[in-house]
């Protein structure tokens, strides 16, 4: 038997909103005409979801969250644009996610099974995966993209265009003006490498000789005294029996910013 959503008589849902089944919403929170909620999601007080916002099964959205609002960009002139928050998601407090503009996307973007902590801002156009952490106060500004695993120490900023790859860790306080490549260890203003994340890689499984060859390439590009050019190369030749130098060459390839050097 499925069980109808439980709203607080003080929330104001609009009559069109899609709202589905073992869905709570708190008190005083508003839910905005083009708005859908999927099973089982739960969204605090005083939460305000706008816009054409579309989120999966099972998020935990807590207290004070605008999702779904007008993007911070003065060429936005209310074009009907998305913001698109996949399933499992914990979303904290305070945190701001914006919707697309036609100039890129016309979407945002949150994938699935992220925790993202307090007062985190993620920006129009931006792109992220899945199993991602954004700790306390993270800002990423537009068209932003964050690939799978990696982790935003608490006060990151991260410039718009750039993107941080797959298993990378940045740490708290750090700002980010170019791509961070994946498996990366990164820190300061602006921020650089400092090795590989050993200890995240270990956590999720990888074997000792996985992680071996991810510190090979990470030598081949920033120890060896290689020009980016040559380390790709080198890298090319190394990604055929290897899946985990793979990422790295695509990665490199396909930076628009450069990368941390």
């Amino acid at each position: 038997m499925s069980i109808p959503p439980k709203i607080h008589p003080t929330a104001i849902v609009h009559s069109e909103a899609r709202i589905s089944k073992n869905v709570e919403i708190g008190p005083y929170s508003i839910i905005g005409k083009n708005v859908e909620i999927g099973e089982g999601s739960i969204i605090g007080n005083h939460v305000t979801i706008t816009g054409y916002t579309s989120i999966g099964q099972g998020n935990k959205i807590f207290h004070y969250c605008s999702l779904g609002e007008s993007p911070q960009d003065k060429k936005y002139d209310n074009e009907p644009t998305m913001l698109k928050i996949g399933d499992r998601n914990t979303i904290r407090e305070f945190c701001t996610f914006n919707c697309g503009t036609v100039q890129d996307k016309k979407i945002t973007t949150i994938g699935s099974d992220n925790w993202i902590m307090a007062y985190v801002h993620v920006a129009h156009d931006c792109f992220l995966k899945d199993n991602i952490i954004l700790a306390n106060n993270t800002s990423l500004a537009g068209h932003v993209e964050v690939d799978n695993y990696a982790i935003l120490g608490g006060l990151t900023g991260v410039h718009q265009f750039c993107k941080v790859g797959s298993h990378s860790i940045v740490a708290a306080g750090s700002i980010v003006f170019q791509d961070i490549p994946p498996f990366i260890m990164a820190a300061g203003y602006s921020a650089k490498p400092n090795g590989i994340n050993v200890e995240g890689l270990k956590r999720r499984k990888f074997l000792a000789h996985e992680i071996a060859i991810i510190k090979k390439g990470y030598k081949v590009i920033y120890r060896d005294g290689n020009t980016l050019d040559e380390a790709l190369a080198i890298l090319e030749v190394m990604a055929n029996d290897s899946s985990q130098i793979n990422l790295y060459v695509d990665f490199i390839r396909n930076s628009k910013r450069g990368i941390v050097r």
